[in-house]
């Protein structure tokens, strides 16, 4: 009976999650510093930052955000503040010997935690997420639609989601590619990292919709 509902949503968000953004930029930089393990923690981190917006998107609260100026900017603020920690943080990579190179390749030195942490946080805070998942929920969804039908297509998104860049973590941190970055060294962290403030400067000048 709702099908064609489901299919729709899952289209929309096919569209939305293979888009390059925040997440994509993430689970990149966590696979090719530190490793498959480090990227998939990353990963689950993403998609478990998708059930906080389905929850809230369920309960209403996303509607209240997304009427209030003050939480809305609060919000983003918040989301640029980390974007832009966190790429500031890249940009001041110094560059290293091509031994502590290697080592640092197979040492796997972040922890799944901390990992994990970075992908659900950058998820989380995305207020451009909020509004997506605002819409999806009260514009696409049928508001007739049983809660618990919700709550499936919520779970869906939220392990698509997770399973998307489980596939990313596993092509960048493959051995041949990571060690190609490796020889970049430096200038690949300076290149998320710009990546990441240009997304984080991106996000603290933008206005409510």
């Amino acid at each position: 009976m709702y099908w064609t509902e489901f299919l729709t949503v899952a289209l929309i968000h096919l569209l939305a999650v293979a888009s390059p953004g925040p997440d994509f930029a993430i689970v990149v930089r966590e696979s090719v510093a530190h490793g498959r393990r480090a990227g998939l923690f990353s990963a689950f981190g993403v998609g478990t930052g998708i059930l906080v917006h389905v929850t809230y998107s369920l309960l209403g609260i996303g509607l209240i955000v997304s009427q209030s100026i003050v939480l809305f900017n609060a919000l983003k603020w918040l989301a640029a503040a980390y974007l832009l920690y966190i790429g500031i943080k890249a940009l001041r990579a110094r560059p290293a010997d091509p031994a502590s190179a290697e080592l640092s390749l197979a040492a796997g030195e972040r922890s799944a935690r901390g990992a994990f942490v970075s992908g659900f946080v950058t998820n989380g805070l995305n207020p451009k997420a909020t509004l997506f998942f605002l819409s999806l929920f009260t514009v696409v969804i049928d508001p007739h639609t049983p809660v618990p039908v919700q709550a499936g297509y919520g779970l869906y998104l939220a392990l698509a989601t997770a399973l998307w860049f489980c596939m990313v973590a596993w092509l960048f941190s493959q051995q041949r590619v990571r060690a190609g970055f490796a020889r970049m060294g430096h200038w690949f962290d300076r290149l998320m990292g710009a990546v990441l403030v240009a997304i984080g400067v991106k996000l603290a000048l933008s206005e409510m919709r």
